[in-house]
């Protein structure tokens, strides 16, 4: 057996980055932690007060202990062990969890808020991660549908008390996004937010260049970027199976998880990579578009406004949207 995580896109665009930017200003400002599972890194190009990095750091910690899925005092664990019991939640949790129910009815149910029961059973961080037992798959399977999930004002309830929400696919999308409007709001107009791969390119470089984002070449240890794309004021999300994932019996066994099987999503995807400016909309729809299928996920695509993408079948080809921008 042999194990691989690879934090999406973060050791590429590290790289990309710097050979773009040159020597980091000295007046730059870095916040750098290891939340929501990942690595979180944010870097502010313009004067700023330290206070404002540290507001940052802030705003990511009470997201973290709001929103996860393991702390027992989050909001998020709070609701799916309640065991089918209604309970109050704050105005952004009402928000994030509506947010994963419109995902969930845009794309049929392929995008499901509820897979908690299912992601419960796959443990891709365990020393010797393994495929759990069919039966137990099919009993989580049995509790997956958005459907059951009722909110009343800040009240939210599971209908089926063994149903679970995780806001994984969603949750760094929705945070990036406050980070950026924190941001804005102290002044901050050039700035680079990475949340594990879920990254906002505020403005532009130092310089008045777009950034240059590398996407990466799939199963590359090196975190060699298989393209790179050209991007100012947007947010740029993958979704691969190459992020987290593990072999057995010679074969692969990736994090995203289909909603209908509860086992990894078959499809010939390696990556989808969405580009928009809201890094929520980025973050789900690249989740989405990759339980779709390619042409599903591109034909859904093409039909939005301001989203470009870039996706990757399993033959390592590159295709992009109808009307994609960012090419170098």
């Amino acid at each position: 057996m042999r194990y691989q995580r690879i934090t999406a896109l973060f050791a590429a665009c590290a790289i990309t980055l710097c050979s773009c930017l040159g020597c980091s200003s000295k007046r730059d400002q870095v916040y750098t932690d290891t939340l929501f599972d990942t690595v979180v890194n944010i870097r502010i190009y313009d004067a700023a007060d330290e206070s404002v990095l540290k507001g940052c750091e802030d705003l990511c910690k009470k997201y973290d202990a709001m929103f996860s899925k393991t702390s027992e005092s989050s909001e998020i664990a709070k609701i799916n062990q309640a065991g089918g019991a209604p309970v109050e939640v704050s105005d952004e949790t009402i928000k994030l969890i509506e947010k994963g129910i419109y995902y969930s009815e845009m794309s049929g149910g392929a995008f499901d808020i509820t897979i908690g029961s299912v992601s419960d059973l796959w443990d891709f961080k365990a020393e010797t991660p393994a495929v759990p037992d069919a039966a137990a798959i099919a009993s989580a399977v049995s509790h997956v549908n958005y459907k059951n999930i009722q909110i009343r004002d800040n009240t939210v309830r599971l209908l089926d008390p063994y149903a679970k929400i995780d806001v994984g696919a969603i949750a760094k999308g929705y945070i990036a996004d406050r980070v950026r409007d924190y941001l804005e709001e102290e002044g901050v107009r050039s700035a680079m937010i990475d949340l594990g791969g879920n990254i906002i390119a505020m403005g532009t470089k130092p310089d008045g260049s777009d950034y240059n984002i590398g996407i990466q070449k799939p199963f590359d240890e090196s975190g060699t970027p298989i393209t790179s794309v050209k991007v100012s004021d947007k947010s740029i999300v993958t979704s691969g199976i190459y992020q987290r994932y593990f072999e057995q019996n010679d074969k692969i066994y990736h994090h995203i998880l289909d909603p209908a099987t509860g086992s990894p999503c078959e499809n010939n995807l390696y990556s989808v990579t969405i580009i928009t400016d809201s890094s929520l909309t980025a973050d789900a729809l690249s989740t989405t578009c990759f339980l779709l299928g390619y042409e599903k996920g591109m034909n859904l695509i093409n039909q939005l406004d301001n989203v470009d993408a870039v996706f990757i079948t399993n033959d390592n080809k590159l295709h992009y949207s109808k009307n994609f921008q960012h090419k170098q």
